[in-house]
């Protein structure tokens, strides 16, 4: 063949990866625990976001017993949305993130899984940053960073702040993990990553996304990062408290130990 035959690009090629691209679908998993406020908002900025950029997709509720009618709330939004877009997969009471994971795991139909919070400190707009961050790289796992570019923290006060800024240099020197945000809950993940990732990881609560990106390092994983804005919850209260403080930490010296 002539040179400029076979530099020439491949229009098969071209057709091809564009096909798989519009296979790929994405599950959202959403813990709730009394969101009732929040989710009619989050689920509503989902389904526009993602009509927008045209992907397919999935919203998966994991609501844990919440007592204000969360659950309720999100069986409207099926109705609205349709029984394809919204999954209800609640639990009796709550279980913890690690196993709200699990469990969303096992009834997501597509083959990438965004995790993310739904009170609202997350905006759904970055989602499709997040996607063609993930294509551009061929990442296993996009972190939305609060710490690096343009991200950042609205709402919080000092105090807040400090302790997450304390935690996440802690986490920095200790487990060098070359991620900029580890305490964060904003990601996208292939879901054969995540699956292995949950599967390794022993940790509870806040800790539970620090070693996700720690082993996610250790077993060789990509790991690609976008700027978001974190903002403080609208409606409802905080979970975190002096408990989560102590666990963290110790949590934090646990994975310091062990890996």
């Amino acid at each position: 063949d002539p040179p400029e035959s076979r530099t020439r690009s491949n229009p098969l090629r071209k057709s091809s990866s564009k096909r798989q691209a519009n296979k790929d679908k994405y599950s959202v998993l959403l813990p709730t625990y009394n969101e009732r406020e929040n989710l009619p908002l989050i689920v509503w900025l989902l389904v526009k976001y993602f009509g927008e950029s045209g992907y397919d997709y999935e919203i998966i509720v994991i609501d844990d017993g919440s007592p204000d009618g969360t659950l309720q709330v999100a069986q409207q939004l099926q109705g609205i949305y349709g029984a394809h877009r919204v999954l209800l997969r609640p639990r009796e009471k709550k279980l913890g993130l690690g196993t709200a994971y699990i469990h969303g795991i096992k009834h997501a139909t597509g083959n990438f899984i965004i995790i993310m919070d739904a009170d609202l400190s997350h905006h759904p707009k970055f989602i499709p940053e997040f996607i063609q961050k993930q294509k551009e790289g061929g990442f296993d796992v996009v972190s939305g960073t609060r710490y690096s570019g343009n991200g950042g923290v609205y709402g919080w006060d000092l105090r807040r702040k400090l302790i997450s800024r304390g935690a996440n240099f802690l986490t920095q020197v200790l487990l060098r993990p070359g991620a900029s945000d580890l305490t964060g809950s904003f990601r996208l993940y292939k879901k054969e990553v995540l699956e292995q990732l949950v599967d390794r990881c022993v940790s509870k609560g806040y800790v539970f996304q620090m070693e996700m990106i720690v082993r996610a390092r250790q077993l060789g994983y990509s790991i690609g990062e976008v700027p978001i804005s974190f903002v403080d919850r609208v409606y409802g209260e905080s979970k975190l408290g002096g408990n989560e403080i102590v666990s963290f930490l110790k949590g934090l010296l646990t994975l310091f130990a062990t890996t």
